[in-house]
């Protein structure tokens, strides 16, 4: 597997209605999201959508703190200059 082949995400919809978050090229799931009976029934059609909004907004937050974490170890390897 090269780097770049696994960069790339899907969304897929079981058969039992839990949807994955998985890469392209594997099977794992990286996150699953299974609505309830009583969610589902309430969702309807618009289940997609709001499984989508959920991932999607997982994503963003987790790439979000990976960057705030990475700069912050960058401005702690910048070596100070004595004078």
């Amino acid at each position: 597997m090269s780097t770049a082949d696994s960069s790339f995400l899907e969304i897929v919809q079981q058969d039992d209605g839990e949807f994955v978050l998985k890469r392209i090229d594997e099977e794992g799931a990286l996150v699953t999201i299974q609505f309830s009976e009583e969610v589902s029934e309430y969702l309807r059609e618009h289940s997609v959508e709001v499984a989508k909004a959920m991932i999607g907004a997982g994503v963003q937050t987790a790439s979000a703190k990976s960057k705030a974490a990475y700069e912050a170890q960058q401005k702690e390897e910048v070596p100070s200059t004595v004078h």
